[in-house]
């Protein structure tokens, strides 16, 4: 009896370290969409004029990771840790696959081009570090993913992968 409670504990305590080691940021959701990517630093100098800025040159990559599910963004929020937030307030279609490119500035959305824009020439990211979030219409989490420009950009360029 003794030498099975001994193997259960250290069971126990060997998961409760590999549990442990997850950081808190890494949680997946079971959601189709993704973030694949987000240029959070527009290359150049920041400006945010909205006719000589560089805004739309911030984005952020939103994959539909689904073998079969199209989604709409309609009502999809994306949020910064600040609590910045852009709402698709349209109906903006991915088929599976398919992705979307959220840019800062103004202009016009196209299902084509696989464009929106959040119409704020304001910047959204911080170029030192922040967190994504993106909800469902629900208020469900769909994924959501923390950066350092230290820790995550190794090349400097202002641009991270976060699912390929």
């Amino acid at each position: 009896m003794r030498i099975r409670l001994v193997a259960a504990t250290a069971t126990a305590a060997g998961t409760l370290a590999v549990l442990a080691a997850v950081p808190a940021h890494a949680t997946e959701y079971s959601s189709a969409l993704k973030i694949k990517g987000i240029q959070y630093d527009a290359p150049g100098r920041d400006s945010n004029s909205c006719t000589t800025g560089n805004t739309k040159d911030e984005y952020l990559t939103i994959k539909n990771y689904s073998a079969h599910t199209t989604v709409n963004l309609k009502g999809y929020v994306v949020k910064d840790k600040a609590g910045n937030k852009f709402t698709f307030s349209k109906n903006h279609y991915l088929q599976p696959g398919d992705y979307v490119k959220l840019r800062g500035g103004k202009g016009t959305d196209s299902d084509t081009k696989n464009v929106v824009y959040r119409n704020n020439c304001n910047f959204m990211w911080n170029n030192d570090k922040d967190t994504i979030y993106v909800y469902k219409p629900s208020g469900s989490g769909a994924d959501s993913h923390s950066y350092t420009k230290s820790g995550n950009d190794s090349d400097g360029n202002g641009y991270i992968t976060f699912h390929g």
